[in-house]
């Protein structure tokens, strides 16, 4: 058992918000306890194909194991078989046999398994769209919508403003998917100098319409006019790593580039200026209190920063790693790593990757800025395979490449100074209050999926994790640690499905069930051993006074 104890005791948030109490306010411990029944929380959409699918595999008897199988399998200890049991999935025999076949290079004889086992998504997926498709040409506009494109071309050329901001407003509320109405608006309300205003209106359309070219290149623009160049870098990379294989990605990521050095420049004479006011604000401290350190966490808070979001990641982690007890066993930290890394492969962005697991049973899982990735213990007892715990990680890998975390962090005003802090410090603890928006959330998840169908594992491993989430929520009548701040849309699910079929993802590929439950049988130890040290503990710390008590008894009889 290698385990990192600490007695802080600290309670994370989401996957969108990570609600993190430091040791001036100390949250108290999580009392969710892990479910024994994680297994009933499969990925099936519909009772109906659920049942449909467990008639389907109870009439035909499981595969038996070759020969070459059979050593291994009948070598098996009872207490290996109920670990297992206990951690498996439904169909876990079947999906553990077309795990091997894939393995071993017969994909279409696993295919044909996953087929039979996997449940199909809701009939509804398949024609399911949160959005009406977007369109350029005036002549497809309603009645109505061609009204209102008239009157506000007549409007701008009569300079009248009424005339030009009224139809436009109503345009782009009664047909956003007409995607030049976003993008006149906007032009009007900059042209009466209105700069917020119409970023805000790009932005609104950018949540829906994020994959058109015309649309993302007048947001950029617009924030680089109000001088925001970490958006306008942002919106820029955006693109590019959604939409690789788009022609006009490569123009897009040259652009992010461009706006992030503005941003950088920019950031450091606010910062250096900054430094300046808290050298005074220090010096005053130090004359105040009499202690030379009285200034240093604000100077070290704007170094900091202008080192950039690597640096930014580095250190947070570190903080979080010195004071939160950390699983360090091999096999549970090896498997995680290997996944991540796997996937960081494909993200397009060149950070150091770290993957960690913090020893506590609430499902939990959070990006740092830099790709900095933790994950709780209890999302791997929560996930039923390799492939939903690649889709938690691909998610929050899809956050910090992205940038979601460091464009927060500046949004809520970190440049400000003040970081007095034990031990982690305004920086670290605001990156772990972080709120993800509704489009960013968005981005992850279509990020985050397509990583998954770059990899061997099937890809709505990431929609089974979250179709988990919502039966967990339902069961225990509140939501689990992470997704008590996620935004309860009530579709998640149908969007990922629909994501997954629009773009034609493989979803019958590699579960790696067996893998996983053996991981999960390691974690369970590392956590009973762990729940049994501070029992022991809290046993001596109580029994302590009595044996004090005895000892002044024995020396008052000796006397």
């Amino acid at each position: 058992m290698k385990l990192i104890r600490t007695s802080l005791a600290i309670t994370f948030g989401s996957l969108l918000s990570l609600e993190m109490a430091i040791p001036v306010a100390i949250a108290e411990p999580s009392t969710t306890e892990t479910s024994s029944e994680s297994d009933e929380s499969s990925s099936a959409t519909t009772e109906e194909n659920q049942q449909q699918n467990q008639s389907s595999s109870s009439s035909e008897p499981e595969a038996s194991p070759t020969p070459e199988e059979e050593p291994e399998d009948t070598s098996e200890t009872d207490s290996e078989s109920d670990s297992l049991e206990a951690a498996s999935p439904p169909h876990f025999s079947r999906l553990a046999e077309a795990d091997r076949l894939y393995l071993a290079g017969n994909t279409e004889a696993a295919e044909k398994i996953y087929r039979e086992v996997k449940p199909a998504f809701a009939e509804e997926a398949e024609n399911y769209t949160d959005r009406p498709e977007p369109y350029s040409d005036p002549e497809k506009l309603s009645p109505a919508g061609k009204v209102y494109w008239r009157q506000a071309k007549a409007g701008w050329e009569q300079n009248l403003q009424t005339k030009i901001l009224v139809p436009l407003e109503l345009l782009v509320k009664e047909v956003p998917e007409f995607i030049p109405g976003h993008i006149r608006y906007a032009e009007a309300l900059k042209k009466y100098e209105r700069p917020e205003e119409a970023a805000l209106v790009l932005e609104q359309a950018m949540q829906e319409y994020s994959d058109q070219p015309q649309l993302v290149k007048a947001t950029v623009k617009t924030f680089a006019e109000n001088e925001r160049w970490l958006d306008a870098s942002i919106a820029a990379r955006q693109f590019a790593l959604l939409y690789p294989e788009h022609p006009q990605a490569e123009e897009f990521k040259q652009l992010a580039e461009v706006h992030y050095k503005n941003f950088r420049s920019d950031l450091r004479d606010e910062l250096t200026g900054n430094a300046i006011a808290t050298a005074i604000t220090g010096a005053l401290s130090v004359a105040v209190t009499g202690s030379p350190f009285a200034a240093l966490p604000a100077v070290d808070s704007t170094l900091l920063l202008l080192r950039g979001e690597e640096a930014l990641g580095r250190r947070a982690s570190k903080a979080i790693r010195d004071n939160l007890p950390m699983v360090e066993d091999e096999k549970v930290t090896s498997y995680v790593q290997n996944m991540g890394e796997e996937l960081a492969t494909y993200t397009g962005r060149d950070f150091e990757y770290e993957f960690h697991v913090i020893s506590n049973k609430d499902l939990n899982a959070f990006a740092l800025p830099g790709g900095k990735i933790f994950i709780n213990a209890g999302a791997i007892l929560e996930t039923d395979s390799e492939a939903e715990l690649a889709g938690l990680l691909a998610h929050e890998l899809a956050h910090t490449v992205l940038s979601h975390g460091f464009q927060q962090a500046t949004r809520n005003n970190l440049i400000s100074g003040v970081a007095r802090f034990v031990p982690f410090g305004n920086i670290v603890s605001n990156l772990l209050a972080l709120d993800y928006s509704r489009d960013q959330e968005r981005q992850a998840d279509i990020f985050g999926t397509r990583l998954l169908a770059n990899t061997k594992y099937a890809a709505d491993g990431l929609r089974d994790v979250m179709a988990t989430l919502y039966e967990l929520k339902a069961s225990k009548g509140s939501p689990p640690t992470f997704f008590s701040t996620h935004p309860d849309t009530g579709n998640r699910v149908r969007y990922l499905e629909s994501l997954i079929l629009r773009y034609g993802y493989n979803r019958y590929a590699y579960e790696g069930v067996e893998s996983h439950a053996e991981v999960q049988n390691r974690v369970k130890e590392l956590l009973e051993e762990t729940e049994n040290e501070e029992k022991e503990e809290e046993d001596r710390e109580d029994e302590e006074p009595e044996q004090e008590l005895l000892d002044r008894e024995i020396e008052r009889w000796r006397e």
